[in-house]
């Protein structure tokens, strides 16, 4: 299957893609194939020719059956170049369900358009592409083409199965390299490796043949544990005449070190500024914080894709001119900043929202983003330079809790990013309710979010109020609800905390019932469904993050009624997390308080029914009422 390698906000195209065959009528499909499948690779195929450490080929055949139109996705072709590859010998055709061709290709039906997307200001990359369009099903396409690279940093990755839904006649991927070069790899377990010598060449090759569609489960955290894959890397590279070595992590390092020791020179108005900014500033820490500010107050983000300029940071005195840079030269900057305050820190090379990178396979595949890191024995600082918004030392979901590399004088060094515990994720909310007979009411609401679920509702401060309110009406879920005021603010910069103030008045409150009035105790963060249910479940599955919600809401009750019943105190606990739910009567007022906290971590497969009952006990206990009843 084809896939895409990023490394340090730049792209380095890699694609795994196949081979064809003479028969692709629909009937020679075996049935189990077809079982779950919305379209079945027929052959993919990729070879790599490795000739010298700055040159190598990649050929790519590909073919798949498209059984349904929820199989479309397969049907299209994309390959990215730059002025350091060239992909040449396209071919592509289309089959009807008896294989019979029915449309042949021209090169001129291929697209070749810039990669620039937004936030891109310098971009060398681009991509060829072709659209595959029929609406009678089932139907077959096959393209290839070749690719040569003059440099590269990285060989592709092979997965037997990429997507869910689908199947694989056969799927081959076969790596020659020269006798004098060395690469590694890494395989699934069980899967077999061919290895021949001849003419001063080894050729190593892998295959599967007639995988079965793997359907997708709820919060599956991926199907890499059910197919075969490969993960391949050379030792020794050149890339834009800057040769390196990644068979170590340190030595990965030392290469991006080397590309970035020069370039921290910060022109003489910007030194008198740091001098003047961090004057009063008694500690480290109040230094950097000062000095981030300004970062993020004077710079922004805008991509830079140019051969090497994709792996070096752009210099500190041109950023300085400029105020902006992708986020090498944004994190090279902040460096030079702090050095300038003397302040040591290190750059650092991560996978942003990617797993954390192997200790046991250093390889650049494994990253595509950039950081600084100052550390101290008990108080280690991260900075995310690319943000105008992030506080300092918060790095988000996707950058924590895994392995990165610190660039360090002595080469790389992997550590790990902090750990956001449920705890630290937190939502935090008080609701006053202003109940009437008539079943209306006056809601008043404050929200506090943190870390993680601080970044999710980030950008609810950065929209127009009318987006605001858009978003709001189709989010509470309150039933006929005006929204008076909604405000959103970040009382201090420096700590992921979002403050959340909104005042409306809903005039469907309650249901009513002869002289009763019946009212849904958790008015706004009730759990509305259950993961679906799922037979002999395959893959593993987690939640995105751990995290713990507070809810307290109290209503006053409405003039000429008193409680009749209200609900007993609910307890939930299991491996998957803690539910608390109760409801007191207080004066006038009846007070509700829930508490829901959930573990992240990954669980196995047979673990998740445990978690669907977990999660269908929470559904109910979310949509407890208590009954309201008239004076006599």
């Amino acid at each position: 299957m084809r896939l895409n390698i990023y490394l340090l906000c730049t792209l380095l195209g890699c694609a795994l893609i196949t081979s064809a065959q003479d028969n692709y009528d629909v009937a020679k499909i075996p049935a189990e194939l077809l079982k779950n499948a919305t379209a079945v690779i027929r052959n993919d195929e990729l070879t790599v020719t490795v000739r010298s450490i700055s040159n190598a080929t990649v050929s790519c055949r590909f073919a798949v059956t498209i059984l349904s139109k929820n199989g479309d996705g397969l049907a299209g072709m994309s390959e990215y170049y730059d002025k350091f590859s060239s992909i040449y010998n396209l071919k592509a055709a289309m089959y009807d369900a008896k294989g019979v061709k029915i449309k042949s290709y021209k090169l001129s039906d291929f697209k070749d358009e810039s990669l620039t997307g937004d936030g891109t200001m310098f971009d060398d990359n681009r991509i060829k592409k072709l659209a595959f369009l029929n609406s009678n099903y089932p139907y077959t396409i096959e393209y290839s083409y070749d690719k040569d690279y003059r440099g590269y940093l990285n060989f592709p990755t092979w997965v037997g199965i990429g997507s869910y839904d689908t199947s694989v006649e056969k799927s081959f991927y076969t790596l020659q390299i020269p006798k004098e070069l060395t690469f590694k790899y890494l395989k699934s377990k069980g899967l077999q490796t061919d290895s021949t010598v001849a003419n001063n060449k080894i050729t190593y090759k892998w295959s599967a043949r007639e995988l079965m569609a793997i359907e997708q489960e709820p919060m599956s955290t991926g199907i890499l544990s059910l197919t075969p894959w490969v993960r391949t890397s050379p030792n020794q590279f050149e890339y834009d005449n800057f040769p390196g070595n990644v068979d170590s992590w340190k030595n990965l390092g030392s290469w991006v070190y080397q590309l970035s020791t020069d370039g921290q020179l910060l022109p003489e108005a910007t030194k008198a500024t740091v001098k003047k900014l961090i004057a009063t500033a008694k500690t480290d820490k109040e230094k950097i914080a000062v000095l981030y500010q300004y970062l993020q107050s004077n710079t922004r983000y805008v991509s830079v894709q140019l051969g090497i300029g994709g792996f070096r940071p752009i210099t500190a005195t041109k950023v300085a001119a400029v105020n902006y840079g992708d986020c090498k030269a944004l994190s090279n900057y902040m460096k030079a900043l702090l050095q300038e305050a003397g302040i040591k820190s290190n750059l650092v090379v991560l996978g942003s929202g990617m797993p954390s990178m192997n200790p046991d396979f250093a390889s650049f595949g494994q990253a595509n983003h950039m950081i600084v890191c100052i550390p101290a024995a008990k108080d280690t600082t991260w900075l995310e330079c690319t943000s105008q918004y992030m506080p300092m030392g918060f790095l988000g979901n996707d950058n924590s809790a895994r392995m990165v590399l610190l660039i360090t004088p002595e080469g790389g060094k992997l550590v790990k990013t902090p750990v956001y515990k449920p705890e630290d994720n937190f939502q935090n909310r008080i609701t006053a309710v202003a109940l009437t007979a008539e079943g209306t009411a006056d809601v008043s609401i404050h929200t506090t979010y943190g870390a993680s679920q601080y970044e999710d509702n980030l950008g609810m401060m950065l929209i127009e109020p009318t987006a605001q309110r858009k978003r709001l009406m189709n989010n509470l879920g309150i039933p006929n609800m005006e929204i008076s005021s909604a405000s959103y603010t970040q009382p201090n910069k420096e700590i992921p905390k979002l403050e959340e103030n909104i005042v409306l008045k809903s005039t469907q409150m309650m249901s009513q019932g002869g002289d009763k009035l019946f009212l849904t105790l958790n008015l706004l963060n009730r759990r509305e469904s259950v993961p679906r249910k799922v037979e002999n479940r395959k893959t593993p599955f987690s939640v995105p993050y751990g995290y713990v919600d507070n809810d307290q809401i109290t209503y006053t009750l409405p003039q000429g009624y008193k409680v009749e019943f209200i609900p007993k105190d609910i307890l939930l606990e299991s491996e998957f997390g803690k539910y608390t739910a109760k409801v007191m009567l207080k004066d006038n007022a009846l007070v509700y308080t829930r508490t829901q906290m959930i573990n992240s971590k990954q669980y196995p497969p047979e673990k998740y029914q445990s978690l669907v009952d977990f999660y269908k006990k929470i559904y109910l206990a979310d949509k407890q009422k208590a009954i309201l009843a008239k004076v006599n």
